[in-house]
């Protein structure tokens, strides 16, 4: 979002029933909720659900003429429900994850042989964050994947700066120690 007076307005717009300022909020944030939900959850059909069911959702809250203080809270706050929810019905955490297919961008600079290397790379971190603790796989994927100021991102986890930091340090040592030991495996 450009500013928070830009938020503020399209959320007034939206609640006026206006689906084009809705299209601006899914537009910027879609990407963003989908990477944070597909990497909890076991295949890409459940991602799509389950990111469609959050941007349904807010916008059933935003009717309701709830108001709204961070729409980029709420957004992950929702996701972050719907995932608990998707779990407990299935009766628990999933232990085995099918491998999801990487898509690797189109790029005419690379040779095939570096594509592969860049897909074989990217599922290797893939199936290291999706084996993190939970706290720590939120905060990698809210701040390195989704850009989310690490300010912000203590205020989606309910954790002080301070604490978020540490969490961080602790999350990229739990994943280069995970990334490691897989190198090592090989």
């Amino acid at each position: 979002m450009r500013s928070h007076i830009h938020e503020r307005i399209l959320l007034y717009k939206i609640q006026q029933g206006d689906t084009e300022s809705f299209g601006v909020i899914y537009d910027f944030y879609h990407e963003k909720i989908y990477r944070y939900v597909f990497l909890k959850l076991p295949t890409q059909e459940d991602a799509e659900d389950v990111t469609a069911d959050t941007f349904l959702r807010i916008w059933q809250y935003l009717q309701s003429k709830n108001r709204v203080k961070n729409i980029q809270a709420l957004l992950y706050q929702t996701a972050r429900n719907l995932i608990v929810d998707f779990y407990r019905k299935r009766g628990g955490k999933v232990e085995s994850v099918d491998e999801q297919e990487i898509v690797v961008a189109d790029r005419s600079d690379l040779t095939l042989e570096e594509k592969m290397n860049l897909k074989t790379d990217m599922a290797r971190a893939e199936r290291a964050i999706r084996q993190l603790k939970d706290i720590y796989r939120d905060v990698i994927i809210l701040h390195f994947l989704n850009d989310v100021p690490l300010k912000d991102v203590a205020l989606l986890i309910e954790k002080s700066s301070g604490a978020t930091r540490v969490i961080l340090h602790r999350a990229l040592k739990a994943l280069r120690d995970i990334m490691e030991s897989e190198t090592v495996g090989v």
